[in-house]
């Protein structure tokens, strides 16, 4: 006799069985101690983070809300699923929902700073000595929704007059993907831009109908793109002249942060900058490069 087929639910355009402990509404609001425990080993395993013990409830609340989108009904049966072959595309979805983003245009204005003035005399200076192509790579690691890699085009199209001649690209990676989406949309609640002066913001953006958002425009798109990245795996690109790193690797234990250090200097150009946040506690694992600031170090 043939086994009967178990039933199915239609998520994002995928069938996933529905894998539950009964056809009733799930009644375990919180995770147990184990089931974090869990949970917290396989996001660190996959993405090098970990989230701290005392954050169960947050990491109950966000891992239900995936329950829901694939139609589990226990978080067992989920954590079953996640790490089972059947459940390898759900791992993007477990890794949107705890990971945690945050960020803003300009944030650390000094930074920017740097990067429109001694990043770019440098790279200048370079290129008339004939140690440089024209042409400049950037990658802003772990952009979360944009705002950073969009910053640093803003600061290239500024300075377009004295790179006349040159190319440039700014990639932006991040492990959610739906970060990614958004970053690719590139459409602003009004909240969001308020680091932007009303010169620029007018300049580069367009508002949108309803006027409450705003849209990045061509003029920086053309020279910003995203792909999904995980911080734990090496980058396979050509080599980028400044990465920045800021405000992520604080959800990374010593060993991960070491191991993402790892792949990033490997990705730099020779005498290529490496932009650190102040509260990524890398400070100490960075010896192979040249401290040029508090917050920045360069490749021999």
């Amino acid at each position: 006799m043939q086994s009967p087929r178990l039933p199915t639910a239609k998520r994002f355009g995928t069938m996933i069985p529905a894998i539950s402990t009964g056809e009733f509404p799930m009644e375990q609001e919180r995770l147990n101690e184990e089931q974090f425990e869990k949970f917290r080993q396989f996001l660190y395993k996959v993405a090098g983070v970990k989230i701290e013990p005392t954050k169960i409830t947050l990491a109950s609340n966000r891992i239900r809300r995936r329950l829901k989108a694939t139609g589990i009904n226990d978080f067992d049966a989920y954590y079953r699923y996640l790490t089972s072959v059947a459940g390898k595309a759900e791992v993007a979805g477990f890794l949107d929902a705890l990971t945690t983003n945050e960020t803003s245009f300009y944030r650390t204005a000094s930074h920017f700073e740097w990067f429109s003035g001694p990043f770019l005399d440098d790279l200048i200076a370079r290129r008339s000595q004939g140690r440089h192509s024209p042409a400049i790579r950037i990658w802003s690691a772990a952009c979360s929704s944009g705002e950073e890699p969009y910053t640093l085009a803003i600061c290239l199209q500024e300075n377009r007059l004295r790179l006349a001649g040159w190319q440039w690209s700014i990639l932006g990676t991040d492990i959610s993907t739906q970060m990614l989406e958004r970053a690719r949309e590139g459409i602003y609640p009004s909240r969001a831009v308020e680091g932007i002066d009303p010169q620029r913001l007018r300049r580069y953006f367009q508002a949108d109908k309803s006027g409450q958002n705003w849209v990045v425009g061509k003029t920086l798109r053309d020279h910003v793109s995203f792909q999904q990245h995980n911080l734990m795996e090496p980058m396979r690109s050509e080599p980028f002249d400044c990465i920045f790193l800021r405000n992520v690797m604080i959800y990374f234990d010593r060993e991960s942060k070491k191991k993402a250090l790892q792949h990033l200097i490997a990705s730099l150009a020779p005498e290529g900058y490496l932009v650190v946040g102040p509260s990524e506690g890398v400070f100490d694992m960075l010896d192979s490069l040249q401290k040029r600031s508090t917050f920045l170090y360069q490749k021999p």
